[in-house]
């Protein structure tokens, strides 16, 4: 049997095939692209997707949707777009949850593959965490809030956006480091849990600066440290975790990137990323970003794809050292 033209034909459908999928990335977008949010409307990944997707579609010329879908901490989302067809015009807004702590913690159900499953596209925002107390606790700065809750073991409680959340596991690091016994007390969500503070119901959480600001510049909340590196511009009187004695290594970074399913094609990721790049350097958005406690950050795909394994290696080593588990 000769092979020859069967060896043609396929050849000929391979590159076939590449044709027509650079054409379709030549011609990105041709309808309007939607990006997926894991978390309801309002919250701080939601409102700097929604500052992003206006921005996005003046470059992209094209419509840019946010689709929520909350549940499970952003794993359901995180699912979806994975199995969505990677066209380029469905996106995912990661988190330091999705690709970060929830595969250490959502061993059994995670349902997606955090590194294999997506194309890195672009980083998109910093987010510190702030460290907060209600007005009425006696207690101006960490050392004030360490040395009040070794006096009183079990009796303080901070507030979390969640089980295995950013700031739930803020939370235990904290205490572990003062060496203090506090209580754990979960809500659904950031918004709920600074709710619980601004009421006394919980006297802490380490909430994200975009979340209470507000409630810090009214006076309803007391912030007493950043968990970033530097001290944030929003908060230039409230110092870094780093600068108290023994929390040094006291650092946490929440962060939003932006995901494509993977096997886009690498036009349709390079067009995003430039365009990603150029929405960041927007008046506009760095205003926006800013008014919110956020920092718009660009990366390349490449660089991004090394900081989410960097991420992933991270948290699964807080995770462990924390035993903190969820399923």
């Amino acid at each position: 049997m000769n092979k020859r033209p069967i060896l043609a034909l396929a050849a000929a459908m391979i590159v076939g095939g590449l044709g027509t999928a650079q054409n379709a990335a030549a011609q990105y977008p041709q309808q309007p692209v939607k990006i997926v949010v894991g978390y309801a409307a309002g919250g701080t990944t939601d409102i700097l997707a929604r500052a992003l997707a206006e921005q996005l579609a003046a470059e992209l010329k094209q419509s840019v949707i946010i689709e929520n879908r909350p549940g499970a901490a952003g794993n359901a989302a995180a699912a979806y777009v994975q199995q969505s067809a990677p066209d380029g015009y469905t996106l995912f807004m990661a988190t330091v949850s999705s690709h970060g702590i929830n595969p250490a913690l959502y061993k059994k159900s995670l349902g997606y593959d955090p590194v294999n499953g997506f194309a890195p596209i672009s980083m998109v925002a910093s987010i510190p965490l702030v460290l907060i107390t209600t007005p009425n606790l006696p207690v101006k700065s960490v050392p004030d809030l360490v040395a009040l809750a070794r006096k009183k073991p079990g009796e303080l409680n901070y507030a979390s956006s969640g089980n295995g959340s950013p700031v739930h596991l803020a939370g235990a690091m904290f205490a572990q480091g003062a060496g203090a016994k506090l209580v754990h007390v979960p809500y659904r969500g950031g918004a709920l849990a600074n709710t619980s503070v601004i009421a006394g119901e919980t006297q802490m959480s380490f909430a994200t600066l975009p979340g209470a600001l507000p409630q810090v510049k009214a006076g309803r909340l007391r912030a007493i440290a950043v968990t970033t590196r530097d001290r944030s511009a929003q908060l230039p009187d409230v110092p870094a975790m780093r600068e108290v004695p023994g929390y040094g290594n006291f650092e946490i970074n929440t962060w939003n990137a932006l995901l494509a399913p993977r096997n886009t094609p690498q036009p349709i990721i390079d067009s995003l990323n430039k365009a990603i790049g150029k929405a960041m350097a927007s008046p506009k958005l760095v205003q926006r970003f800013n008014d919110e406690g956020a920092t718009p950050v660009a990366s390349s795909p490449a660089d991004l794809g090394r900081f989410i394994q960097a991420e992933l290696a991270k948290w699964a080593g807080v995770v462990g050292e924390l035993n903190v588990k969820v399923d």
